[in-house]
């Protein structure tokens, strides 16, 4: 009995391990390809606008939001909703912490995150990156304060928007892929998609 216990429990282990350890190079080219298009688009969006060292419309955060809604795209964390709605409010967090405290950024830093983690949960659109959005919004210098509400439509919405869009339309291209997860969005863009290949 414990012997045949042991044999199935490392035959599971072998399996998972094994699972694990596969290598899906098409995953991965579709990632890398998703990844380049969201991320370049945003770039050369900044570079049209802004003088190449103005780092104002390309903020790290989306760096990050990449390897969840191009490499983890089954995660809750990587869904549009957790995309967009993290980054709006924690951007917003960020923001009013800046305007409303004076600039001591062993304060307001660590306010603007704690919030920001706060106001995902009660929305249900926790996604990690949306933490470094608030960060950003308070220790990224005079520029981004000075745009004060603004930095939250462009350049997080709009950024954000960009990612979603590009990530809808690279992470649908084959069969082995299906983004976003939710059921009732989901049909609506496989509704759409059909249309528009017939």
């Amino acid at each position: 009995m414990v012997g045949k216990k042991i044999k199935r429990g490392l035959r599971v282990s072998r399996y998972v391990i094994y699972k694990e350890t596969l290598v899906d190079y098409r995953e991965h080219f579709w990632s890398f390809v998703g990844a380049f298009a969201g991320i370049g688009i945003i770039a050369f969006l900044q570079s049209l606008q802004l003088s190449r060292l103005e780092n104002i419309f390309l903020i790290g955060s989306f760096g990050a939001s990449s390897v969840l809604v191009y490499g983890a795209i089954q995660s809750p964390l990587a869904q549009p909703r957790n995309l967009i709605g993290g980054h709006l409010v924690s951007a917003l967090a960020g923001v009013t912490v800046a305007q409303l405290l004076p600039d001591i950024i062993w304060l307001t830093a660590p306010l603007a995150v704690a919030i920001s983690i706060v106001l995902m949960q009660v929305t249900k659109t926790l996604h990690p990156p949306g933490g470094a959005t608030a960060l950003i919004a308070v220790s990224s210098g005079a520029k981004i304060k000075a745009m004060g509400y603004l930095f939250v439509l462009s350049p997080v919405l709009s950024g954000a928007c960009i990612l979603l869009l590009t990530a809808l339309v690279f992470n649908n291209m084959t069969p082995h892929r299906r983004y976003p997860t939710t059921n009732r969005f989901t049909s609506y863009i496989r509704g759409v998609l059909s249309r528009n290949r017939s």
